[in-house]
């Protein structure tokens, strides 16, 4: 009995680390075949040489450089012969103000978390078109749908990403081209870790006591991790999801329900309300 995924040919950016190489290997188990992008060419080669021959290839490449996208679908039609899912997991997420950041670095984080989905949608779709229809999942945040302080590119790139993905949800879904969206809370990655340093120092503790003190208030109080948003993934890519478009499926651990005045009082040991 095949996989999930069996015949099915995908292409996955930032394939290589993170929620990326957990995505490549599941689509690989489910029997897809896969394409791998990345900036690290030694990375994807690392993990494509982990997995059953024939199974990935490596396209490494720049998302927000039209050209690289354009070259990472050819790729993966050359590969597999056709491109029944896109995978835009690629992104950064330096931090700055509106005021702080440099206009530069804001740019980078729209080019690579907006323009590249972009890029690649723009290319693939024509393809997807050709052979009847396909799949496309956007690797958002829960940044898209709550604001995180001093990240307003980030914020506003993963929030446009909604509205590109829904945009292409209405005008390709009558080619059977579906179009959604997953928003992760916070999954410990390389990124996420990264990103948890200066709140080690700050508290004097490490990185798991950073993520701990990060995810204290969530209804499912840790971090999750790649694999709880892999099976997500390969849902929107099979056909399980064949009548679902334009969603938006959100894994946080419950942090969008969490009113952060309710957990400040929940905190000190109180209940709202209560009284002296």
């Amino acid at each position: 009995m095949g996989g999930r995924l069996e015949g099915k040919v995908a292409l996955i950016t930032g394939g290589g680390a993170g929620l990326g190489a957990d995505f490549t290997k599941r689509f690989v188990a489910e029997g897809a075949k896969v394409v791998i992008s990345g900036r690290r060419k030694n990375v994807l080669e690392e993990l494509a040489a982990q997995l059953p021959k024939g199974s990935v290839a490596v396209c490494a490449g720049d998302v927000s450089k039209q050209e690289d996208a354009e070259a990472m679908v050819k790729a993966t039609v050359e590969f597999g012969g056709k491109i029944d899912v896109l995978v835009n997991n690629a992104g950064i997420d330096p931090a700055g103000t509106v005021v702080d950041i440099p206009v530069e670095q804001w740019q980078s984080i729209l080019n690579v978390n907006l323009n590249g989905p972009f890029y690649l949608m723009r290319a693939a779709i024509p393809h997807m078109i050709k052979n009847g229809g396909g799949s496309i999942v956007n690797i958002a945040s829960l940044a898209a749908l709550r604001c995180i302080p001093a990240m307003p590119a980030y914020t506003a790139s993963k929030a446009g990403l909604i509205g590109l993905s829904n945009a292409v949800a209405l005008d390709y879904g009558r080619y059977n081209i579906r179009s959604n969206v997953i928003c992760p809370g916070p999954i410990r990655t390389e990124m996420l870790e990264h990103s948890m340093g200066a709140l080690a120092k700050a508290q004097n503790t490490d990185v798991t006591g950073a993520l701990n003190i990060l995810t204290k208030f969530l209804p499912l109080p840790r971090p999750g991790m790649p694999e709880e948003i892999s099976g997500a993934v390969v849902f929107l890519a099979s056909d399980e999801s064949s009548f679902m478009t334009g969603g938006v499926i959100v894994i946080d651990g419950g942090a969008c329900v969490v009113d952060p005045c309710g957990a400040a009082v929940s905190s000190a040991g109180t209940a709202w309300g209560a009284g002296n």
